[in-house]
């Protein structure tokens, strides 16, 4: 064995082994090995420098370390509740909106206070002048800037105080993870693959109620069923939806209507008059742009107005597009009235409703060829 190799031997024994959030040895993006801790007997001396009280920096620290210690928790507690709050009625929405919107916000609050404290109350004060220069520099500021970065770096405090450096990141981790469980409500059906195009091209308006009857046309909020004689004023308009579907929001997402009375001549051409009541028209509330609840009408022109990106609809010609991005009619639905009086559904939609998807195909030129009015 060599002398060499004898050296090398006792210089491996020095070394200790690397423990996680701390760098590597030989680092020099964040110090320089041995001289990673400022030499305040050097730094105290530059004009315009003040560096803190070191017992105030370690008091500091322990604040900067419980609030990425919060922020790991409260991340961690997002997740959580993520999976135990699950959505399906609207108190059940409003209670996962809020453990969810609490949890996140107490995360991104821990980090950014203990962010502003490490800056403020660790890190040294500098009272600088900026003087103006040429953009280009040469190589000596260069230096200068990755010196400066360095002494940044160390002056910080991230490679002499290891509590923050661990903590920062174990308040890092569960953050980065965030976005992965939220791709979550990309799908949260539960269903085949193969059943995705039929469940979007159908609505609960093609079924039957519990007495194996069409669904009747309930007002939305109060559930009111409507009589056709009761909605006898021309330029009415209500809001609909399915009766016994009134809270049941994936429904609710593709089957609300508006429901609009005209006065016979007032229905034009493009409107299927076999699908409509004493002058009564029901259309899907959906926007065929991006989904969004058309709902706006004007009386006098007899317009439909989606107020996200002003798409337009003449509703007494079949909903056709007359104005903005969307690019087919609302789809019209077949309605009528029971031995009652009550305007009930005749069946679902003949073409999907909202907007396009990859699976839809022309579902307008398939209903033509099936004798439908799309």
């Amino acid at each position: 064995m060599t002398d060499n190799e004898h050296e090398n031997e006792q210089v491996d024994e020095r070394v200790p082994k690397r423990v996680i959030g701390t760098p590597a040895a030989g680092t020099s993006l964040l110090g320089h090995g041995e001289s990673a801790e400022p030499r305040e007997a050097e730094t105290s001396e530059i004009s315009g420098v003040t560096f803190q009280d070191e017992q105030k920096a370690r008091k500091a620290e322990r604040i900067v370390a419980l609030c990425f210690t919060v922020t790991f928790l409260a991340a961690i507690a997002f997740i959580i509740s993520y999976v135990v709050f699950q959505v399906g009625s609207l108190d059940a929405t409003g209670t996962s909106n809020f453990a969810l919107g609490g949890t996140l916000t107490l995360a991104l609050l821990g980090l950014a206070i203990g962010i502003v404290v490490w800056v403020r109350q660790i890190m040294p004060k500098y009272s600088l002048i900026q003087e103006r220069h040429t953009m280009a520099s040469d190589d000596d500021t260069r230096e200068v800037v990755a010196d400066t970065f360095v002494e940044g770096a160390n002056e910080s405090g991230f490679v002499k105080r290891p509590l923050l450096r661990r903590t920062m990141l174990l308040a890092a981790a569960p953050l980065g993870l965030l976005p992965l469980v939220l791709l979550r409500d990309l799908d949260n059906s539960k269903m085949p693959a193969s059943k995705f195009n039929e469940t979007l091209r159908h609505t609960v308006w093609g079924e039957k109620n519990k007495e194996g009857k069409p669904l009747r046309l309930v007002v939305e909020g109060t559930g009111q069923p409507i009589r056709a004689a009761d909605f006898n004023s021309p330029g009415g308009i209500l809001s609909v939806v399915p009766e016994g579907y009134e809270h049941d929001l994936n429904a609710l997402a593709k089957a609300t209507l508006i429901l609009i009375k005209f006065r016979p001549e007032e229905i034009k051409s493009g409107t299927n008059k076999n699908w409509t009541h004493d002058g009564i028209v029901a259309y899907s509330k959906i926007c065929t742009h991006v989904g969004c609840p058309a709902a706006l009408y004007e009386q006098t022109t007899h317009h439909i107005l989606c107020p996200c990106h002003q798409s337009t609809f003449d509703a007494a010609d079949g909903a056709k597009v007359i104005f903005g991005p969307a690019a087919r009619p609302l789809p019209q639905l077949p309605i009528t009235v029971d031995d009652q009086g009550y305007l009930i559904a005749q069946g679902d939609f003949d073409v999907p409703v909202g907007p396009s998807y990859w699976e839809r195909g022309d579902a307008e030129a398939e209903a033509r060829s099936k004798g439908g009015q799309a």
